[in-house]
Parts: C-alpha cells; structure tokens; sequence
C-alpha cells in the first residue's frame, strides 16, 4: 500500500438512459474517516454501499462527496386528483339553479387549483435499479481518483519528511559529536567551577562538593537523549517505508521527538549544543505540520 495524503479531488460523471448524473470528492485533514454525502432527493437506498466503497479505499480523512442528478429530456403525465374532481361536481349539483346550467369545460376544470398535476412519471423499480448502479459504480471511480491523487500527494509528502528525518538525525550526530560532551572537557569544566566556588572558602567540604558535582554532571547528560532520538529516527522511518496508514504513529513520534529536544536544551551547558538544539526544535515543528496531512 502506497503512503497517501489526506488532501485531494476527484470527479466522475456519466449517464444512463436519460439520467446524467456527476460525483465531486473533495478530501481534507481528518482524525477518522468522515464521509458526507450530498445526495439527490430518493436516492438514501444508496447510501450504504457507497460508505463501504469509500471505507475499503480510504482510512482517515473528512470526504465531501456530493451527487448531481439530471435528464437529458422530460417526460410528464397528467394525474387527475379525483377526490378534487369530486368535490367539483358535487358543488355544482348543490348549487343547481343558483349557477349557469352550462356544462363544465375541460379549461374550466383546468384552472381549478389541485385538480390535474403534471409530473415525472415513476420509473420502473427495474430502471431505477440500473440507474442507481451506474450512479455507484461511478462513485467507485471517484474514489479510486480520489485515492490515486491522495497517493500522489503521498509520494511528495514521502520526500519532504524523509529529509527531515535526516536532519533531525544529523543534528542529532552534531548534539552528540559536541567536544563539550566529551569526559575531559566536561572533567576539565567541573574542576574550574569548583575551584571558583572552593576560593578562599574554608569552610566548604571540598569532598561534598565534588560529590554534588559529580551528580549535577551526571543529570546534564544527554546520553539517554541522544540515544533515544537516535531509535526514534530508526523506527520514523521504518513506519515511512512500510506504505501503511501511519499518520496517527508518526504524529506521535514527532511529540516524543519534541520531548526529547526539549529537555537537550534545558540541559545543555554548551552555546553550540544549544544552536544545535534549537535548530531540532524547528526541523521537528515542521515534521509534525508535515504529518498531519497524512493518512
């Protein structure tokens, strides 16, 4: 399965005896699958199997799909309300000798409101059955369009992440390749500070004071940082060459990438580890905006 964006449009149209009927999809960021359908009076029998089109094809995403209904020519017919036309005639007889004895004529009967409508006449359910086939088989083009574009979106998507992994993995190799991270730099910056501190202080337990010291290098640390975002960029990657639906995964990564960076720079004591800090800060804010378009 191809990487897909959740963005796209499609479009499908065609006709069936005297119905042309056309689809337009259009696709937006979603946490679930949210299919709304815009259907044509009479036509909720569908509505069914076009969501179990839609579910096989698409995970996540919000899908406006709306249906447009037409007839190349009109037909009509004449219905007679006869309970109208009744009523009519029964008023004329009641009212004999108080009204002209003249027959009534057909425009006469005409223009009494309600009496003869003219309408569409039903289609047989055999044609409405047809009609409404085609009507579905034509979705189930839209939505293979619909998922082609959102793959194409996809593939793109794919590049711009997979470059930022490898910038989060490079200043992740610059964070750790820090010479202020090294034993005797960090050795060589304690023992200054403590003598800083341990000047003409006689009072202080030089012994204590090492020890503290000792525990407040331990804390600045970044090995455990540096490690796991190392197996974060391993495993962002795995999830972007598996092709599954991994929006959700990824967007979690990018959080746990973003703790991560967090507590480097709350821990760093180096101007350069810092720069380095930051810069990961912003490649990862990106990754995540990245993220939430994908499926």
């Amino acid at each position: 399965m191809t990487l897909q964006s959740m963005t796209g449009f499609a479009r499908s149209d065609g006709f069936h005896g005297r119905y042309r009927w056309a689809w337009e999809l259009r696709s937006v960021n979603g946490k679930g699958l949210d299919l709304r359908l815009r259907l044509p009076a009479g036509m909720e029998a569908i509505e069914p199997e076009l969501r179990d089109i839609a579910s096989k094809s698409l995970s996540r995403g919000n899908i406006q799909a709306g249906l447009s209904l037409s007839t190349s020519e009109t037909k009509l017919e004449a219905v007679v309300n006869r309970e109208a036309l009744d009523a009519v005639l029964a008023l004329k007889r009641d009212l004999a000798g108080a009204v002209s004895e003249a027959p009534l004529n057909f425009d006469s009967l005409l223009s009494v409101r309600g009496l003869v409508e003219f309408r569409e006449p039903e289609e047989s359910p055999d044609v409405q059955e047809a009609r409404n086939r085609s009507i579905v088989e034509g979705f189930g083009v839209a939505i293979s369009a619909l998922k082609a574009m959102r793959q194409r979106e996809g593939a793109s998507l794919f590049e711009i992440l997979s470059g930022q992994i490898d910038r989060i993995e490079a200043l992740t190799s610059v964070i750790e390749a820090d010479p202020s991270r090294q034993p005797e730099q960090i050795r060589a910056r304690l023992a200054a500070q403590i003598a800083l501190i341990a000047d003409g202080c006689t009072a202080l337990d030089r012994d204590r004071l090492h020890t503290e010291a000792v525990l407040l290098a331990t804390k600045a640390d970044l090995r455990e940082e540096v490690d796991r975002l190392t197996g974060h960029v391993a495993a962002a990657r795995e999830l972007l060459g598996s092709g599954q639906p991994v929006g959700r995964k990824l967007d979690f990564l990018a959080q746990e990438f973003n703790r991560e960076s967090n507590t480097i720079c709350s821990k760093s004591n180096a101007s350069a580890v810092t720069a380095a800090g930051i810069e990961l800060k912003v490649v990862i804010d990106q990754f995540r905006e990245q993220v939430q378009n994908l499926e």
